[in-house]
């Protein structure tokens, strides 16, 4: 089997995390003692991916849980699947990280970081085959943003041909728990460049747009958006663990995926979405999935699609449905759309088909996007960052824990970069001539130009 090792951190990363076990623990068939009581042999074929077999016919998640401060563990521990991760697994400090990247990441999350290791080397040990790691993690905060890079730091040093994923809450534009986010996130993205393979970006603001616009919820609260963001990691993760026809690992997903080691920030979605009073009106079919699931208002990452153009795209389709159609109704999207999509990667939609439909749905699909248009979620980060950076305002807090200015003026230039990348191959043409807005050179004449 290709195991994955599961690493949530911080408070945001362990509440998604304890979503996503909760929602495919149901799946596979495992009760919150961690028996499986399913009803077909599919729920345990590649159960190994995320479970080990412990004693008694009990599985059990292979999840690292860790925090800066026992409160997050404590209200999983008393939450409906408390009592189906291992105890030893549980690793937490008493000092919390207060908001803080420099505490995580370089003083008490460093502190920590050899007890946390010590525990994803066990279960790395412990696996056949070991495909890679996953981490959960938010990016505006001090632990999951700070220790998360950290540990991710250290697992590609000591395990540098396998994949890691990072499932990363990025801030929002309007939603903002902290003030010093801009600083928390910006760090954090200039280690994801360098440490990860593949990460999903996910916002709270797209999170609620969708909880009121689509979802109609009058009052959205964490749960509704950690269930979002569980049935997009559900959905992501399908391939690995039911069998299917296309599609089926980390890696593959990242070699289709990534055209550029440092353009590996994708943006997921999820469909169907809609409210419980209009399900009854709607008619799931595979040309009615693919059309929302192209659909800008439900991408979990706060930026326009339709500002950028897409470099590459999977799609996992999920319940019984003719792959004929599948095919036909991508294809289309394609053709009707061929402007968003660069032209210089022919065929760059993966279609992925499982049997086995998430519970209480006949059929989804699960959208991963690699799109230019994610620069905008840089972008607001960086103009933020820039802001605040200025004035030095809140750096003693960063420079008290032994960081240095210029670490600030290196992540910025490392992000600035990245973004500049993304404009580069939006405005990249098939013959390599490049339309330069600011020179203002046409296109040649041959090429038909964007307008």
């Amino acid at each position: 089997m290709r195991e994955i090792v599961h690493i949530q951190v911080g408070r945001c990363g362990n509440q998604i995390g304890a979503k996503f076990w909760e929602v495919i623990s149901d799946e596979h068939g495992i009760d919150p003692d961690g028996i499986y009581h399913g009803d077909s042999d599919l729920q345990l074929e590649r159960i190994n991916v995320y479970y080990n077999e412990g004693t008694k016919c009990k599985y059990v998640p292979r999840s690292v849980l860790v925090d800066l401060e026992p409160g997050t563990m404590d209200a999983i521990r008393a939450g409906p699947f408390g009592k189906i991760f291992r105890p030893d697994n549980i690793v937490y400090a008493g000092s919390g990280a207060g908001n803080n990247w420099a505490k995580g990441h370089f003083t008490e999350g460093a502190d920590l970081l050899e007890s946390v290791l010590d525990v994803v080397r066990k279960e790395a040990e412990g696996c056949d085959c070991l495909q890679g790691f996953q981490l959960v993690h938010s990016l505006g905060g001090g632990t999951g943003s700070g220790m998360g890079t950290l540990l991710l730091a250290n697992l590609t040093e000591e395990y540098p041909d396998r994949i890691s994923v990072s499932y990363s809450i990025v801030p929002s534009p309007k939603v903002s728990d902290t003030v010093v986010e801009p600083y928390n996130a910006t760090l954090s993205i200039n280690q994801l460049i360098e440490n990860t393979n593949q990460t999903y970006c996910i916002d709270n603001e797209a999170l609620y747009d969708i909880c009121f616009r689509t979802l109609r919820l009058k009052n959205p609260t964490y749960g509704d958006l950690n269930h979002l963001v569980s049935l997009t990691m559900s959905g992501v993760t399908t391939c690995l663990r039911f069998p299917g026809q296309l599609n089926a690992d980390l890696r593959k997903l990242a070699v289709n995926m990534v055209p550029f080691p440092r353009l590996h920030f994708f943006m997921p979605g999820f469909v169907p979405l809609t409210s419980r009073g209009c399900q009854q009106y709607r008619a799931m079919t595979v040309p009615e999935l693919t059309h929302q699931m192209f659909d800008a208002k439900n991408m979990m990452a706060a930026c326009d699609p339709r500002h950028g153009r897409y470099l590459t795209v999977a799609a996992v389709f999920r319940g019984r449905m003719s792959m004929k159609e599948v095919d036909e109704q991508m294809l289309n999207i394609q053709k009707k759309n061929k402007d968003f999509f660069v032209e210089w990667i022919p065929n760059n939609v993966k279609t992925a088909v499982c049997d086995v439909p998430p519970r209480g749905l006949k059929m989804s699909a699960t959208f991963v996007g690699n799109t230019t248009a994610i620069q905008e979620v840089f972008k607001r980060i960086a103009n933020q960052f820039a802001s605040m950076f200025r004035r030095k305002a809140f750096l003693h807090w960063y420079t008290g824990e032994g960081m240095d200015e210029t670490d600030f003026a290196e992540a910025d230039n490392n992000m600035s970069d990245l973004i500049s990348e993304y404009q580069q191959y939006q405005d990249a043409t098939v013959d390599g001539q490049e339309f330069d807005e600011e020179e203002g050179e046409a296109p040649d004449a041959n090429e038909e130009s964007d307008e």
